[in-house]
């Protein structure tokens, strides 16, 4: 195990936390530039993706860093999630309840902080992160000196950049050709595209104003939707090597930018605070005081 500790620090890449002993475990944060945490689901993505295809795509992007110079070290994935209405119903879908989610992300993202590692990536894998991690997030970073960094891989590729891929048609829905693609690019033997038909998905509404809809059943759904035919080999090596490479930049950035104060350093008083503050001042000047 020393070893592998020495040879992380020369070089860089990912440590598994599950492999440092506990003796080594402050040394390694004191040399260590992040943590990492991947965030995943497990949930229905139709008959040809694997249960965890959003947890294997987080685990993969984050495995991406042992390429980088950076020292990274890596916790156990975060395997389940608020998962949304349309998937909740189908086979296989494991969903805990907003709120659970929040206070249990809450709870893990600060005891990587309290272990000694003030930067933290979460790697996410699922759409329905977006607003657990964030809430989680902020919620530790009232209480720690801490840095933390949110990057969704799905975002990693722009649309513009799918469509070169994939041509006009949509290829960007959930368990869609891009989805799909990105699992072969990591497992091509849990994807099985025989016989599995294309779901076109919903048209958008006709509006040029940003929006979120929430439906239970949008037409057509089968719990996933795109053109799954699209998918192919060639298509995840390029979504791999673009999400990957785009993670590692945005990491160097991030390193590059200094850490934040401690909680509360520099806040300004309210004007109650202020008020109490000179009497206060005002009470201890004066020797008819106590």
């Amino acid at each position: 195990m020393d070893e592998l500790i020495d040879r992380w620090r020369a070089e860089g890449g990912l440590l598994p936390i599950t492999r440092v002993p506990g003796h080594a475990l402050a040394a390694v944060a004191e040399a260590a530039d992040l943590a990492v945490l991947p965030v995943g689901a497990v949930e229905w993505h139709g008959p040809h993706l694997p249960l965890g295809t959003d947890l294997l795509l987080a685990e993969g992007f984050a495995g991406e860093l042992a390429a980088g110079s950076a020292r990274a070290v890596l916790f156990p994935a975060a395997p389940y999630a608020a998962c949304p209405g349309q998937t909740r119903p189908w086979p296989g879908t494991v969903a805990l309840r907003p709120e659970i989610a929040v206070g249990y992300l809450s709870d893990v993202l600060a005891g990587i902080v309290e272990a000694g590692f003030p930067r933290l990536l979460v790697v996410n894998g699922h759409d329905a992160n977006l607003s657990t991690v964030r809430a989680a997030m902020e919620w530790v970073s009232g209480r720690h000196l801490a840095s933390l960094l949110l990057a969704n891989w799905f975002q990693l590729v722009s649309p513009d950049e799918t469509g070169e891929i994939f041509g006009a048609l949509p290829s960007r829905g959930h368990g869609g050709a891009y989805e799909t693609s990105a699992v072969i690019g990591f497992d091509p033997a849990t994807v099985h595209l025989d016989d599995t038909p294309d779901l076109p998905p919903k048209p958008k509404l006709a509006t040029g104003y940003p929006y979120v809809l929430v439906e239970s059943r949008p037409d057509p759904w089968q719990g996933w939707s795109g053109h799954v035919s699209l998918a192919n080999e060639s298509a995840g090596r390029r979504i791999r090597q673009l999400a990957g490479a785009r993670l590692r930049e945005v990491i160097e950035a991030w390193l590059a930018s200094p850490l934040p104060g401690p909680p509360g350093a520099d806040r300004p008083a309210s004007s109650n605070q202020a008020a109490r503050s000179d009497q206060r001042g005002r009470d201890r000047s004066d020797p008819a005081t106590g």
